[in-house]
């Protein structure tokens, strides 16, 4: 099997990630089954497709559940006949579970949805088929053989694409921090990690074949509208067929030069399922990254939801 996945974690507020743009401080299954299955994922972890952490997209938990005992009370007979009766259960009261507040920003790509990460201080945007989950962690745990990769500021596509593997997903995306400063070396080492994490099994063997595109320079805005040198780094990886056919997958990064590290945003889809992203449409997402004006975030509480 593929190597585990790191689990969606829901809350997550992105803390040793991202302490923000300008003076920036280093602080589950991709869906994507490659051979058995194709995040990735959020600092909505969302389980963060090698399945990551059980070889299957990690599928995204917002919310909690509780459950109320019921006590049965026996009640017994006073007249002498030994016999005796319970009480009918006691209700079950309605639970209402409130979500924490979050930071929003406005997508810049008319038609497509934005995912903000730490407090709103960056963003990127996702088609309307992908499923925005940014307090979600996902990724793939290291292991013997794979290095690993944690990211945040989750989205996903194709969640449950294949019926053999129910938490499959055939792409998805996040941002990870990486202890570079050169913009192109950070990119290359998220992709080499994810590729190979994503793709293999955590204890081998590294069956998968990455060929990684060179760097192409770029340049990303920050939140007070200066802008600062990048690089994407675009992998094809191809590997054994799995249980859900699938055995070809782009993995793309664009990582911002920050300071002593970088917070590079990567994408990662599966290609031999409808539903996924094309080397144009990675490219698409990467180029959307941005840090956010602090006039362009907003708080939302989302509305209360009553478990019964």
């Amino acid at each position: 099997m593929f190597g585990k996945k790191r689990g969606d974690s829901p809350g997550y507020e992105d803390n040793a990630a991202l302490d923000g743009f300008g003076g920036y401080q280093p602080s589950d299954s991709s869906g994507y089954t490659p051979a058995p299955e194709s995040p990735a994922p959020e600092p909505e972890p969302e389980k963060p497709a090698k399945q990551p952490m059980s070889r299957s997209g990690r599928r995204a938990m917002y919310g909690f559940f509780a459950t109320l005992g019921v006590i049965a009370v026996a009640a017994l007979a006073n007249n002498g006949d030994r016999s005796s009766e319970s009480s009918a259960p006691t209700p079950r009261a309605p639970i209402v579970y409130t979500p924490s507040p979050r930071v929003v920003a406005p997508p810049v790509t008319e038609g497509w949805q934005s995912v903000a990460g730490k407090d709103g201080v960056y963003a990127y945007d996702v088609p309307p088929n992908w499923t925005p989950k940014p307090g979600t962690i996902h990724g793939w745990e290291k292991g013997t053989q794979v290095p690993g990769i944690t990211m945040v500021a989750s989205a996903f596509v194709g969640e449950g694409y294949c019926p053999q593997e129910k938490r499959s997903r055939l792409g998805g995306s996040g941002v990870a921090n990486i202890k570079l400063a050169d913009s192109a070396a950070a990119a290359k080492k998220a992709v080499d990690d994810l590729a190979v994490s994503a793709y293999n099994p955590e204890n081998g063997p590294l069956t998968a074949k990455i060929t990684a595109e060179p760097p192409q320079t770029t340049e990303f805005t920050l939140g007070t509208g200066k802008k600062v040198p990048a690089s994407i780094v675009l992998a094809e990886v191809v590997t054994p067929p799995g249980a859900c056919g699938a055995h070809r997958a782009l993995v793309g990064v664009i990582a911002p030069q920050l300071g002593e590290a970088s917070a590079a945003l990567a994408v990662y889809s599966g290609q031999d399922a409808p539903g996924g992203a094309d080397r144009e449409l990675i490219l698409k997402i990467l180029k959307t990254y941005r840090g956010v004006p602090e006039a362009d975030r907003k708080t939302i509480t989302p509305p209360p939801s009553t478990l019964r």
